[in-house]
């Protein structure tokens, strides 16, 4: 009996133990039991070599696919904008891919084409620091106002305290879903860049001047705040399901 009891100890141990190790708790105001926020997570600029596992990425997450050849062309176009988070194993786990509207009567502002995070690393936030890494990078390198999504219907409501909603495009998804075309307006942001001593691209920002810097060069990861630890797991899980109608037409 005492040996019973020993092993079922033990047992519990193990797995309060494999818990830990696999970043388990309980979000503070949540019922659900989320991964906690993995510090040794990296999230970079995309190279031309990660386009290929940002595709098989894509494959996994989304229902909405895409010919290599629109990667290359978001790569090749506008190579300051796409992002890819990695895992402490250099392994791909979740990426944006987006772009600037190249409207000449519009004010500037960029677009994300497909935003994706796989399902073993959902609810990190990872989706919120990869939308948040390329809105900085449309306003720094082409000084845009606002950046622009489409996100099914069924998912609206995780981002309504993100963007607005500006109106509704039917059956813009291949499957007939609706979807809602939202904005996220980028004057708060362009603005907490512009205050002296925020660091941008891995320098501090001089006094009085707008911050600029490469898309290239890494920037400072953020950490996230407890008191914003729902609201970022609400918008990464709708922003992961984000995507976008067949790209053909748009590529040419």
């Amino acid at each position: 009996m005492n040996e019973l009891l020993k092993q079922s100890g033990c047992e519990r141990e193990d797995l309060r133990q494999t818990m830990q190790d696999c970043f388990i708790y309980r979000n503070p105001g949540s019922s659900r039991l989320v991964k906690k926020p993995d510090d040794r997570m990296n999230i970079r600029n995309a190279r031309p070599e990660d386009l290929m596992n940002m595709q098989h990425c894509n494959l996994l997450c989304l229902p909405e696919n895409y010919q290599m050849k629109y990667y290359f062309y978001h790569g090749l176009s506008w190579p300051q904008l796409s992002y890819i988070a990695e895992d402490e194993n250099g392994k791909i786990v979740g990426y944006v891919l987006a772009k600037m509207e190249e409207d000449p009567d519009d004010v500037p502002h960029g677009h994300i084409t497909s935003l994706a995070v796989k399902r073993s690393h959902r609810r990190l936030g990872l989706a919120q620091k990869l939308m948040d890494q390329a809105s900085r990078a449309m306003i720094e390198n082409f000084n845009a106002k606002y950046v622009s999504l489409h996100v099914r219907k069924r998912y609206c409501w995780h981002v309504v305290s993100l963007v607005l909603i500006s109106e509704v495009e039917p059956k813009y998804y291949a499957d007939g879903e609706d979807a809602y075309a939202m904005k996220r307006d980028l004057a708060h942001m362009a603005d907490e860049l512009r205050k002296p001593g925020v660091r941008v691209s891995g320098q501090e920002a001089p006094s009085g001047q707008s911050p600029s810097g490469s898309g290239d060069q890494e920037r400072e990861n953020e950490r996230d705040s407890g008191g914003e630890s729902k609201e970022l797991s609400e918008v990464s899980e709708a922003t992961e399901s984000t995507d976008v109608k067949d790209s053909s037409s748009d590529s040419q």
